[in-house]
């Protein structure tokens, strides 16, 4: 389980980051697809383990990068979101680890 969470969070990361590149869009598309799948799939695990705050989190971001209902932020604003939520994600493998050696 935590094996899945890392490679999820660690593939998010990256095409988060690749966002940065100018990149056709479907490939966008793709990666609001992949988004939410792996921030769902974060969400109900963190909501298995009770946590709340990850799962409201993960949640959140599953709604924010969904490809239905696209949100508006424009290309500058989407950027600064997605270096946030990259960082955020590779953070989050960090602060699992410490508190695991605890």
């Amino acid at each position: 389980m935590k094996n899945s969470e890392t490679i999820i969070k660690v593939g998010l990361a990256l095409l988060l980051f690749l966002c940065l590149l100018d990149m056709p869009y479907g490939f966008y598309q793709f990666v609001r697809f992949v988004a939410l799948i792996g921030f769902g799939i974060l969400a109900y695990n963190t909501n298995q383990q009770d946590k709340n705050t990850e799962m409201i989190i993960y949640g959140g971001l599953a709604l924010l990068f969904q490809p239905f209902f696209k949100i508006a932020l424009g290309r500058e604003m989407w950027n600064i979101v997605d270096v946030i939520v990259g960082i955020g994600l590779i953070a989050s493998l960090f602060m699992n680890r410490t508190k695991s050696q605890r």
